[in-house]
């Protein structure tokens, strides 16, 4: 397979070809969500993104093993290695069992995947699923001499291995930077080092989740579980690692760590980061308190929020920007994806109108190139969604008779049109349909009002020829105290 798809490797700071380590069979890892909350904007950014990467891989014939892995034991209140565990804490919170947070989560997540039309991976595994995994990657790590037993939990030596190895290369930091920004945090005098991680914890009395290991009863520590499953699943060396940007450092830093520690060798040849979405400016996320989920978008009850947006509306929202870019969130930016993702369906409708000419008035081989080698360019969306918009608007053109399209052209356009709007891009159809139902609901509703003033106004003339055109439409009106009602006959 010719390769053509180019992406920006995090760790070389630059756009590479790309070459399956096994053509055709590509392996791509990304990090899932921790389910202990409800999902919201940012979970789906980085969903969409390497749900893109999956599809578009895919249309250039790659079979993709897709691993996406369920966080629900082992992620800390920090980076730290402070605190408790999100799921046992919620659990004793809300007074249920760990596992029925996680699944209430887990569930909540994929509904509205599903409803972004994400794809679901090859595989998703728990970390829950896989203690044994990452009890025998830690005991490897001891084992080499790149950790440490301390109080019944398991360090990463981070000074140890600098000595042999380069700790930071994904983030550009250095270890004397650490050592010199990391401060000494209460609980942490069990380290050698404040900037030491944790690879297997021991639980505290009133720790619900909790496991045998040959060091205590404990639990992982949050980054030894991707490297863990990774393994397992894609073997010691494979080819992407996907993200957010907030998990390039230390979670991402730390696996390469891992990986090295325990095999000699990096496990990922390339690494991609999603950027992070904004409030005016400002990074939003859990911790802030800004954070938008997706049920209220999908209900609008959000101070934020000016109205409900379809799931298609988010997905095309994100997809207008580069997935390495900030997008600042904003409610004109959301109205205007509605209106920009409702012509290229429109379009997608009348393209299955046209009517044939002798010739096409345009080159649209050209239009067609420029959006594939927009995509093959480290997914640059907004440039094929932009090229998308020209053919939408000849589409147009040629129905409205400025234009002209071959037979040709027409047989070749209208399969690759809906490929690339549904199957690599992911939007759906049928939100044409519900949207134009939208717009007849409030048309009618519209009608019936009017006609209700014109009974007010004593105008039984219009008021009666409003009634007899729905009804010659099977809406049939029937006229109350307090107002109408109707029913479709």
């Amino acid at each position: 397979m010719e390769p053509s798809l180019r992406i920006y490797n995090t760790m070389s700071r630059k756009k590479e070809v790309f070459e399956p380590l096994n053509p055709p069979l590509v392996g791509l890892y990304v990090c899932g969500p921790t389910v202990y909350g409800e999902p919201h904007l940012g979970h789906a950014r980085s969903a969409i993104t390497f749900d893109l990467l999956f599809r578009y891989l895919r249309h250039l014939g790659y079979k993709v093993r897709y691993v996406r892995n369920i966080t629900d034991v082992g992620h800390l209140e920090s980076d730290a290695d402070e605190g408790d565990d999100k799921i046992g804490k919620k659990a004793r919170l809300e007074q249920l069992e760990p596992m029925e947070v996680a699944q209430l989560y887990q569930n909540s997540y994929h509904f509205h995947m599903d409803a972004l039309n994400v794809l679901r991976p090859s595989i998703e595994p728990k970390a829950s699923g896989h203690i044994q995994e990452q009890i025998e990657k830690t005991q490897r790590i001891l084992d080499k001499g790149y950790a440490y037993v301390s109080g019944g939990s398991v360090y990463f030596d981070v000074e140890r291995y600098q000595q042999d190895h380069h700790y930071g290369k994904l983030s550009g930091r250095d270890i004397d930077e650490l050592r010199s920004n990391t401060r000494q945090l209460d609980g942490q005098d069990l380290k050698r080092n404040s900037f030491d991680f944790a690879l297997w914890k021991q639980a505290a009395p009133e720790h619900i989740m909790r496991w045998n290991s040959p060091w205590s009863q404990g639990f992982p520590g949050w980054h030894i579980e991707c490297s863990a499953m990774s393994a397992k699943y894609l073997g010691e060396r494979f080819d992407i690692h996907g993200g957010g940007l907030d998990l390039l450092f230390p979670h991402h830093e730390c696996e390469i760590a891992q990986s090295v520690a325990a095999n000699g060798q990096e496990a990922v040849r390339y690494w991609m980061h999603n950027n992070m979405i904004t409030i005016n400016g400002q990074k939003m996320g859990k911790s802030l308190g800004n954070f938008i989920t997706l049920e209220q978008f999908a209900t609008g009850e959000h101070p934020a929020l000016a109205q409900a947006y379809d799931p298609m509306t988010i997905r095309f929202f994100m997809l207008q920007a580069h997935y390495r870019s900030t997008l600042d969130f904003s409610n004109e930016a959301l109205q205007a994806a509605e209106k920009g993702l409702a012509r290229l369906l429109a379009a997608a409708q009348t393209l299955r109108k046209l009517r044939p000419a002798e010739r096409s008035s345009q080159d649209l081989q050209a239009l067609r190139l420029a959006c594939q080698q927009a995509l093959d360019d480290d997914l640059n969306t907004p440039i094929a969604i932009a090229n998308l918009f020209e053919i939408s608007k000849f589409i147009n053109s040629v129905h409205n008779g400025q234009a002209t399209i071959s037979a040709e052209d027409l047989a070749e356009l209208a399969p690759w049109f809906d490929t690339l709007l549904f199957e690599v891009l992911g939007l759906r159809a049928e939100n044409a349909a519900d949207h134009k139902g939208k717009v007849l609901d409030g048309v009618l509703d519209l009608l019936l009002r009017l006609r209700l003033e014109a009974k007010q106004n004593r105008d039984f003339a219009t008021s009666d020829r409003i009634r007899d055109a729905l009804a010659a439409l099977g809406v049939q009106v029937k006229d109350r105290k307090d107002g109408f009602e109707w029913e479709l006959s």
